[in-house]
């Protein structure tokens, strides 16, 4: 896989710039990592906590090195309620001015990171917290949607791995925060999680990606889809089959099989340990 990565490539139709290439020494990492990228609506319920560690031991147990990227929203959502601050989002990504950045920050690099942390400690696994901005692990650029200002939010220029591969040369299961750290104006910006996830998978030749959620999977007629071709989601968005914040899961995971990836999982923390929920599979069309 190449080393190079660049939104340009994993986002069609987002802005990209060039990417950031600081020197890297990547042969002694095989492509024996999962990428479990957690959602923020259930992380503050301690049985999910507790289903999380399960699931990043059932990894484990599997042979394989657990990363966690996580989200935030519901916990963001209720902060800005608190502050007088409304929560607004295009095609489920977060619009992020000034103030709903530092709710963001504090609420993602803060309390949510640590509570994950916490309770993979509390499992007896180690584990340690940080964010993109740590180390410059995730360089951005301000991103540009087609639909509208989403303020505060970070293009993916680069992934810098070496904090990533420290905590696992350590035997320390690495528990990262979207928030990252501006190429060209040295600002914290909101990242979608999702987005981050697939960079770090696509960077670190994750063997498999796994988008975790509160379904098991693509529902469709309240059935699981096993496997769903690029195409077919997209048509599916557009027929809104596939709505909200499930369509970012969804092109992330297309993107992630594009960028290298050799599996793309959409479940919950059940699927994880069953090895259930729904693959994304082949690349999107190009018109």
């Amino acid at each position: 896989m190449s080393s190079d990565l660049n939104t340009g490539d994993l986002y069609p139709g987002l802005s990209a710039g060039p990417a950031l290439e600081p020197e890297r020494n990547e042969a002694e990492h095989p492509p024996y990592i999962v990428v479990v990228k957690v959602g923020g609506n259930e992380l503050d319920d301690p049985a999910f906590l507790e289903g999380l560690s399960l699931a990043v031991r059932a990894v484990q147990a599997e042979g394989y090195i657990p990363v966690v990227v996580h989200g935030g929203g519901k916990t963001i959502a209720a902060y800005q309620e608190k502050l007088g601050l409304t929560p607004h989002f295009i095609e489920g990504l977060r619009v992020t001015d000034e103030p709903s950045l530092d709710v963001a920050e504090m609420v993602l690099s803060g309390l949510t990171n640590k509570r994950i942390v916490r309770a993979l400690v509390n499992a007896g696994i180690r584990a340690a917290g940080f964010s993109g901005v740590d180390d410059g692990t995730i360089y951005v650029e301000k991103m540009w949607h087609p639909l509208g200002d989403l303020g505060r939010v970070g293009d993916i220029q680069d992934v810098d791995p070496h904090l990533i591969y420290a905590l696992i040369d350590a035997g320390i299961v690495p528990v990262i925060s979207p928030i990252s750290f501006g190429a060209h104006d040295a600002l914290s910006y909101n990242v979608n999680a999702d987005h981050a996830a697939t960079a770090i998978a696509a960077r670190l030749g994750a063997i498999k990606l796994v988008f975790v959620s509160n379904v098991p999977g693509i529902l469709v007629a309240g059935r699981v889809v096993r496997a769903v071709t690029a195409d077919q989601a997209e048509q599916w968005i557009d027929e809104g089959i596939i709505t909200g914040g499930m369509i970012p899961k969804v092109r992330s995971a297309i993107n992630a099989v594009q960028g290298g990836v050799a599996q793309a999982v959409i479940t919950n923390l059940a699927g994880v340990q069953e090895n259930g929920g729904t693959g994304v599979i082949g690349a999107r069309s190009v018109a």
